[in-house]
């Protein structure tokens, strides 16, 4: 057997990849094990494709809106033939960049599923056979998959989780979305702003993960753009009509009630995946699901750490690399705790939604006492330019004890570019930041930023473009 690897990473998703590089960056022998192509879901068939088809699908709902001066004879047509073939050519420009940098950093990838042996030793099965890795250390960054519904008739044809939706070889005419979740709703928007007619069916919640005011309206947004959203159903059968479309029948209020469509997507949520890597036997401590870490993210097993979705928690693909970093760090004699005080999350429905930090629920839960202020894009200069100003901010700072916000707390955005503008409140965050501070900052006009500046006026003597100060 070869000389043993510092680290032997499994999972090549935006957990292990970033743990790779930054272990190499910091003169570590890595090596990588990936059963299929690096990235992870992230790069090959969430994060990245599904935000390349939302940019065309805002693309189709601005030129169709009738609003700008745009004007097509014989009227707009979606070729989503090419739609796809551009989310393909994305996903390979950022998956061959990965490549190149895993050659750059000198970090053995190898292809195969990787099973723990004993700590420190990692069998590969790959397309050439077993090969056995030795490592110092062993980080499993192996994700999540799909969460089955458990629905009769969910294995008819046409019934397919995300990963078999982003490979359609056409745009259905409609399409039913079971379960409110993130993904669910994501997709939601994504085909009505493509022309698909959306119906979204949710056992129990309406995007549970984002500030429930903001999602209230969204939801009520959506409604009126025509989607039909039923929410706090009983979920019965899925079912072939006579015509071909498939039926989805369920219980509200005690009436038997369908949605039907020509394809329909399971979206109930994602499991922590750890399935083949022989931790029951290793006597590795699992939280139903999820591998159990400190907060070092070291498992129970010395020299064997978990990251990303396969431990719960925040499951998302920037907190993954976080976690890589950390892990890497911890593993190379640079102890480093996990600090998830900060952590921003974005929703790109159309409009996007984003947050950190504490709701007003949340809030109230802990007895702190905050001030709220709130400023809407309608009267944000660079939004109404976009066409594109539904939505607000809403802050939380905490009581100054004179009514006036002081040190930020949370965070919330509905509106356009949430996602980007969300990272403006996270840095101010992690620095401590208060409402005077953002206040006292030159923000540059016209952009939408200034709302956020906005928001944090409103937090002292009230914003300058909006009649309405802060509210308690």
């Amino acid at each position: 057997m070869a000389d043993p690897y510092d680290i032997a990473i499994i999972g090549g998703g935006p957990g292990g990849y970033v743990a790779a590089i930054r272990a190499a960056q910091l003169g570590a022998r890595v090596a990588l094990i990936e059963r299929d192509r690096v990235g992870g879901t992230c790069l090959n068939r969430g994060c990245i494709p599904t935000k390349a088809m939302v940019h065309d699908a805002e693309l189709v709902r601005a030129a169709t809106s009738g609003e700008f001066g745009l004007v097509a004879e014989g009227g707009w047509r979606v070729d989503f033939e090419r739609l796809m073939a551009r989310k393909r050519a994305v996903v390979d420009v950022l998956v061959e960049g990965v490549v190149r940098l895993m050659k750059a950093h000198r970090i053995a990838v190898l292809a195969g599923t990787g099973h723990i042996l004993r700590p420190g030793l990692v069998q590969v099965t790959g397309p050439g056979g077993d090969t056995q890795v030795a490592a110092r250390a062993i980080i499993i960054a192996t994700g999540s998959v799909a969460a089955p519904a458990p629905i009769p008739g969910a294995d008819l044809p046409g019934v397919l989780d995300s990963d078999a939706l982003l490979e359609l070889d056409h745009l259905p005419k409609s399409l039913v979305v079971i379960g409110g979740s993130v993904v669910g709703v994501e997709f939601a928007c994504l085909f009505q702003a493509l022309g698909t007619r959306v119906s979204v069916v949710g056992r129990q919640t309406w995007l549970k993960e984002a500030e429930q005011q903001l999602a209230k309206r969204l939801r009520a947004l959506l409604s009126r753009r025509g989607m039909a959203i039923s929410i706090g159903v009983e979920f019965q059968a899925i079912e072939r009509t006579d015509e071909g479309l498939l039926r989805v029948n369920y219980i509200q209020n005690g009436k038997p009630v369908y949605a039907e469509g020509e394809i329909v997507l399971q979206a109930t949520g994602r499991w922590p995946y750890s399935a083949g890597l022989g931790l029951e036997a290793l006597g590795v401590s699992m939280r139903g699901r999820a591998i159990a870490v400190d907060e070092h993210l070291q498992t129970n097993v010395p020299g064997i750490y978990a990251i990303g979705d396969c431990i719960g928690g925040h499951m998302l693909a920037h907190v993954a690399s976080y976690e890589g970093e950390v892990a890497v760090e911890n593993i190379l004699g640079r102890p480093r705790r996990a600090d998830y005080t900060v952590v921003p999350n974005c929703i790109y429905t159309l409009p996007e939604l984003a947050d950190v930090g504490l709701t007003e629920a949340q809030a109230k839960e802990a007895g702190v006492d905050v001030v709220v202020s709130r400023f809407p894009f309608n009267v944000n200069g660079r939004a109404l330019a976009m066409g594109d100003s539904e939505g607000q901010i809403r802050m939380l700072c905490a009581n100054d004890g004179h009514g006036h916000g002081g040190k930020v707390l949370g965070v919330h955005i509905l509106g356009p570019r949430a996602g980007d503008l969300i990272a403006e409140a996270a840095l101010a965050m992690r620095l401590g930041a208060t409402a005077q501070d953002i206040a006292d900052t030159i923000h540059a006009h016209p952009t939408l930023p200034e709302a956020f500046r906005e928001a944090a006026l409103g937090q002292l003597d009230g914003a300058i473009h909006y009649e309405q100060r802060g509210e308690r």
